[in-house]
């Protein structure tokens, strides 16, 4: 994982959670919580119920990996954290660990990096890049692949703070498909035709969700009769 990707998507992180809260790295806000359940959530996209035909969704199964990736970044932010530091001992930690990649995809493979990384997530609140980088093999998803993921991801998360995420009003389906949904062909059209991610996504939201924050107030025409020459008069409010 390129060190400079690293970096920029920890300051994107940054950012983003500090329009959740200002001091969010001083809440304590318990990002292995959120990890672990985005693992299941992986899980249900995968398939584990032997008793019923399944089959795995592995666009969906790696939007989750994507998801996962925004809460551990998180995680591994502390008071007065050095970006560049922490950058650098992620890029290490991507090092670690260089898993078999000739069954990657596989159910079997998938479902262990998953458990395994949601077990470290519980036992130790806190999060394993190298765990995670086994997810990430299993799940066939590249360094590169993540990078254009997350970016994507967090333009969306930014447009969801800014249209009533946190209050609840914001309209989470477009087209009869869940936002994030739409992603991979978001970034696929952005790459095919070189257009700016940011660009392609606000391209795409409907109109009635991006105008719901500015919706200009028509003003509205009344008469009434006047004190003085009992006339009408029109008068705007």
């Amino acid at each position: 994982m390129n060190r400079d990707a690293i970096l920029n998507m920890l300051q994107m992180q940054h950012r983003m959670n500090s329009r959740v809260h200002d001091d969010w790295i001083n809440q304590s806000f318990e990002w292995y919580r959120a990890t672990w359940i985005e693992c299941g959530e992986l899980m249900d996209h995968v398939g584990y119920k032997w008793w019923k035909k399944q089959t795995p969704d592995m666009e969906q199964v790696r939007l989750e990996v994507v998801d996962i990736w925004h809460f551990g970044l998180s995680a591994l932010f502390e008071p007065d954290t050095d970006l560049e530091a922490l950058a650098a001992r992620i890029a290490d930690d991507f090092t670690m660990v260089t898993p078999d990649e000739s069954d990657s995809g596989s159910n079997t493979r998938i479902h262990a990096a998953t458990e395994a990384l949601a077990q470290h997530a519980l036992e130790t609140k806190g999060f394993s890049v190298p765990l995670f980088h086994t997810l990430m093999c299993a799940c066939d998803l590249s360094a590169d692949a993540l990078y254009r993921h997350y970016v994507g991801k967090n333009v969306l998360n930014f447009f969801r703070q800014d249209h009533g995420y946190q209050d609840g009003t914001y309209v989470k389906e477009w087209q009869g498909r869940e936002d994030k949904e739409l992603l991979h062909l978001i970034k696929f059209s952005a790459n095919y035709y070189h257009h700016p991610i940011g660009q392609s996504i606000l391209s795409i939201i409907p109109t009635h969700i991006k105008q719901d924050k500015n919706v200009i107030l028509k003003k509205e025409m009344i008469y009434k009769a006047t004190s003085k020459r009992r006339s009408l008069a029109a008068t705007l409010i």
